[in-house]
């Protein structure tokens, strides 16, 4: 509960917001895409870093809004950069298509920030027949993000600047099931929303620990860490009528805002106490500790490869 947040180690707490946190930055030269930009703290995010002169791509499934919050921001920032593109991140071939198209504008790649999700639905499958959280919260943004690996390790080493990924993960990994399911991912009978979303958000965590491994290994100036926004009243909830109607009645007494889920998400794009730190899992712009399986090497290899496996042509 954000109400009780103190300030940690890095001079911020639970209340601070994306404005507070990035306050005195500069972004100018630096490129970032956003994922489920259209909403909710994906929607702060785009604002703030395009307020912080940061050239935003909002990669989006419905590029009418996407187009739509675009001029409102420049209603409100004239000189921002702000570009939209199609991106469906439950679609294996929207997700080439997304990379491939941004590829060829030949633009560069500081920042690439994993943010979109779906939470909690009836159990669906993706169009890859793919159980729809871990397919849209995980695969989707692996993949997403291995197409654009060259393309984030060449603007690092042109620009000679760090180049940071971030997953928007969740405290909802505590709820996963016993580590990762592999083998049962598609399976109906056994799918449980609240733990699928968990296992999901797992994911999320241990793709940015193994991304840092092999950064490390390879040598490149590039950083991978994996967030909790907190506790925010967003349309993730929108499977949820009765959740949804509670958090109109108290979220305003026990829940972060926007402006406050976003804080987290920019610090750990642009704050420079962040530089060269990777493989962390952060919560209220400060380092804090994930579950056993979130730091667990082998299940994050394991992950790793069957994600490999899953996204091949």
């Amino acid at each position: 509960m954000w109400i009780f947040g103190r300030k940690g180690a890095s001079g911020f707490s639970a209340s601070s917001t994306a404005e507070d946190v990035t306050e005195g930055i500069n972004g100018t030269g630096l490129t970032a895409i956003i994922t489920g930009a259209t909403s909710g703290i994906g929607m702060e995010t785009t604002r703030v870093l395009a307020l912080h002169e940061v050239h935003v791509i909002m990669a989006v499934r419905n590029t009418e809004s996407g187009r739509s919050i675009k001029e409102n921001i420049l209603k409100k920032i004239p000189n921002a950069k702000v570009d939209v593109m199609e991106l469906d991140l439950s679609s294996l071939a929207s997700v080439r298509n997304f990379a491939a198209e941004f590829i060829s504008s030949g633009l560069p790649l500081n920042l690439l920030i994993n943010n979109a999700g779906v939470m909690a639905p009836p159990f669906m499958l993706s169009k890859d027949k793919i159980e729809l959280q871990f397919a849209t919260n995980h695969l989707g943004h692996f993949l997403l993000t291995q197409l654009l690996l060259e393309t984030m390790k060449h603007t690092s080493h042109e620009q000679k600047t760090e180049g940071r990924i971030v997953n928007v993960s969740s405290e909802a990994h505590r709820f996963a099931y016993k580590g990762i399911y592999f083998d049962n991912l598609n399976d109906e009978s056994s799918y449980s929303p609240i733990y699928a979303y968990g296992q999901s958000k797992l994911a999320n965590i241990l793709h940015a620990k193994e991304l840092t491994r092999h950064f490390k290994e390879n040598g490149v100036n590039l950083t991978a860490n994996a967030l909790h926004p907190g506790s925010i009243a967003t349309n993730l909830l929108r499977y949820h009528n009765i959740v949804d109607g509670m958090v109109d009645w108290v979220g305003k007494y026990f829940l972060k805002n926007i402006p406050q889920g976003a804080a987290t998400t920019c610090y750990v794009a642009l704050h420079p106490q962040v530089k060269g730190v990777s493989g962390e899992y952060f919560m209220d712009s400060n380092i804090a500790q994930p579950n056993s399986y979130a730091k667990d090497e082998k299940l994050g290899k394991e992950l790793w490869d069957i994600s490999l496996t899953m996204v091949a042509p």
